[in-house]
């Protein structure tokens, strides 16, 4: 390894344990709080408190993913996983989305059950723990915000977090509400808020973990542009074929294909221009490319 590429590596590492750093305080401040939260909403009788517990739930397992991605990342390819562990992310977060659905249905038909008979809360107790769990917030939020700028895991993480700076204040106030009129039936109007808010973010990545496990195309890439582009932009490449384009993970795009070249082209210097332009225009930093200059043996669906 040449002096500059051993720095840039070093540098990296040096992120990757900042990110982890950053992703175990907040998983800590977040995870015991959820738990603090829950148990202030039982007492006090708070539905919206407990509705935040909830959804501190999908923060902290937002951020229990990409705290184990940071971790297993770093991890080398295998015999087993030739691409190591970086898709755990994905299978976590399939099974996490679909437990929280569950949690969703159970907090709504508690709003409505009380929106029907409502029950006394506590609004001291109440207002106590929103207000605590506000400035948890705010200090995840800081914490999360320093490593946001080049890391796609820590970004998401801090935009549900976000998203619970969000309940955090419909707690309060419902609190407030409660303890200047005595008008209970807040608390479960704005539960089904913060549930809609759960409902939300837990769909999103429902289907983005699904997409990615079916080997979906990452969006913001035209194939068909970017075949038109190979075609156009790279001299001696005549045709572009058997494209696969599908995502590891969120942030690694990988893409396969095969180039039919003009007779006489060097083969070599066209792959270097096709790679460089896929890594540039499309930030595909991640190809195969086969080069032909017969019909491909491998086209037998016409494709």
């Amino acid at each position: 390894m040449n002096p500059h590429n051993a720095v840039m590596s070093e540098h990296h590492h040096d992120h990757h344990v900042q990110d982890e750093q950053r992703l175990r305080w907040a998983l800590l401040l977040t995870g015991s709080f959820m738990v603090a939260e829950l148990a202030g909403g039982l007492v006090s009788g708070s539905l919206a408190l407990v509705a935040d517990a909830g959804h501190m739930l999908t923060d902290s397992a937002s951020l229990f993913l990409a705290w184990i991605a940071a971790r297993l990342a770093q991890r080398p390819p295998d015999d087993l996983r030739s691409y190591g562990w970086q898709r755990f992310q994905i299978v976590a977060a399939l099974i996490n989305a679909v437990a929280l659905l569950f949690l969703v249905g159970w907090i709504a038909y508690e709003a409505i059950e009380r929106l029907f008979r409502p029950q006394p809360v506590l609004g001291g107790i109440m207002m106590g723990v929103a207000v605590l769990g506000l400035l948890v917030n705010l200090l995840v939020f800081r914490l999360l915000h320093a490593g946001s700028e080049d890391n796609l895991n820590v970004r998401a993480a801090l935009l549900h977090v976000l998203g619970d700076l969000l309940g955090s204040v419909a707690a309060i106030v419902a609190s407030v509400v409660i303890l200047l009129t005595g008008w209970t039936p807040i608390d479960p109007i704005l539960s089904l808020l913060v549930v809609l808010l759960i409902l939300n973010s837990t769909w999103r990545i429902l289907k983005h973990s699904i997409h990615i496990l079916m080997e979906g195309a990452p969006s913001g890439i035209d194939l068909d542009g970017l075949r038109r582009t190979l075609v156009g932009e790279v001299p001696g490449v005549r045709d572009v074929h058997h494209v696969h384009l599908w995502s590891l993970t969120p942030d690694r795009p990988l893409i396969t294909l095969h180039l039919r070249l003009e007779e006489g082209q060097d083969g070599q210097q066209v792959l270097e221009r096709a790679k460089r332009l896929l890594r540039e225009r499309f930030g595909l930093d991640h190809s195969t490319i086969q080069v032909e200059w017969a019909p491909c043996i491998d086209d037998n669906d016409g494709t």
